[in-house]
């Protein structure tokens, strides 16, 4: 069965950092891409960042270059997102997510974890 568990959300001010984890277990993760999206209240789910298993590549919604760095521990089977420069604009429930390409669409995207909320207060 495969499971995604994030952790590290939390609150923070405006301008503050927060590192965000991954968890992942149950599937063969060099086959997988994994990445990030988020999701405002009242709005929809959107890309964020994702990273393939060699790290080689990574992708990221333009919103957020610049201020967040994906990376990843394969021997920890785990994918994390340093996130500083934070403004409420990211505030959001931030969710990992799994893949078999490189990609920014929510279609594309085949396991999900279930979310850790990230508040950024102005």
């Amino acid at each position: 069965q495969v499971q995604l568990v994030e952790s590290g959300g939390g609150s923070v001010q405006a301008g503050g950092s927060l590192r965000l984890s991954c968890a992942a277990s149950g599937l063969t993760l060099s086959t997988y891409v994994l990445g990030w999206f988020r999701q405002a209240p009242g709005k929809e789910r959107e890309f964020v960042a994702a990273i393939t298993w060699g790290g080689v590549r990574t992708l990221y919604r333009d919103s957020v270059k610049g201020r967040f760095t994906i990376s990843r521990d394969n021997a920890r089977n785990a994918v994390y997102l340093q996130m500083s420069g934070l403004k409420p604009e990211d505030t959001a429930v931030y969710y990992c997510a799994g893949s078999s390409d490189l990609s920014d669409r929510y279609s594309d995207m085949d396991y999900w974890g279930k979310g850790t909320l990230v508040t950024v207060s102005s």
